[in-house]
């Protein structure tokens, strides 16, 4: 069994096959999914799948491309599905210096409202950090103790050993497969099992040998089996530990 905890069915390249997507997910194995809000519009959908079906599970934020538009309004309506049933984490919110899409300023104050309200409601915290390490460290570390985790983990072993001395969770994605990404396989041999988790971003960051193509689900089961080789375990030993790591992190069933 196999847990994709990050994924984004809402978005509309799964919108001619949604099913389809999730029934060839399952059939591989993967047995939750958890699918995260990057928006308000894309949080409320994300809902609205978990509500469908049965293996899917919602996270609710707004990203930091998105906090330009983070008002007082907009973390009012967050809180609100926040509360929904099957909503089990806050994010992705952090901060993103490589597109700078909204200030920095605002990035800043939409991702701390954000941990407010994960603590506030006693739920786990998505992290979204590109290029903005430090400043990501230096918010989080005021906000401790915090259940979190760095989503698409693409950072340093400076950042890496940080994050990991502050109690979080680190999540790799399908890049790790890509030719030119030693980096980052060897970040994936760095992080201890227990720390460990697995996701696609789909529709992003399709596996080497599928790029371009959009990602799915079922690709976890061959990211499963690339940590297998960078760690030297068995699949089923990375399965089960991934998987044990999930459901505790978001309180799964």
């Amino acid at each position: 069994m196999l847990i994709d905890t990050h994924c984004h069915l809402d978005f509309p390249p799964f919108d001619p096959d949604r099913d389809a997507v999730i029934q060839r997910a399952k059939a591989m194995g993967i047995a939750y999914f958890i699918n995260i809000g990057s928006t308000l519009e894309s949080s409320t959908a994300s809902c609205a799948l978990a509500q469908k079906y049965g293996e899917v599970y919602a996270s609710v934020g707004v990203h930091p491309h998105d906090a330009d538009t983070f008002n007082s309004q907009a973390e009012d309506k967050l809180k609100s599905l926040a509360q929904k049933n099957k909503v089990i984490a806050i994010g992705e919110t952090g901060l993103d210096y490589y597109r700078n899409l909204s200030s920095q300023d605002n990035q800043k104050q939409a991702f701390i409202k954000q941990i407010e309200l994960a603590k506030d409601l006693k739920l786990p915290l998505v992290i979204h950090c590109r290029q903005a390490e430090k400043d990501t460290l230096q918010i989080l570390k005021t906000a401790l103790p915090l259940r979190a985790v760095v989503h698409c983990f693409s950072g340093d072993e400076n950042f890496l050993r940080e994050c990991l001395g502050a109690g979080f969770f680190i999540s790799f994605t399908c890049n790790i497969t890509y030719k030119k990404a030693q980096g980052l396989r060897d970040m994936v041999r760095l992080v201890p099992l227990d720390r460990l988790m697995l996701e696609t971003d789909a529709p992003y960051l399709s596996p080497e040998g599928f790029r371009g193509k959009r990602n799915e689900p079922l690709q976890i089961k061959l990211l499963a089996e690339e940590v297998s080789r960078l760690k030297g375990a068995s699949f089923a030993e990375i399965a089960e530990k991934t998987t044990q790591n999930a459901k505790e992190f978001f309180k799964l069933p």
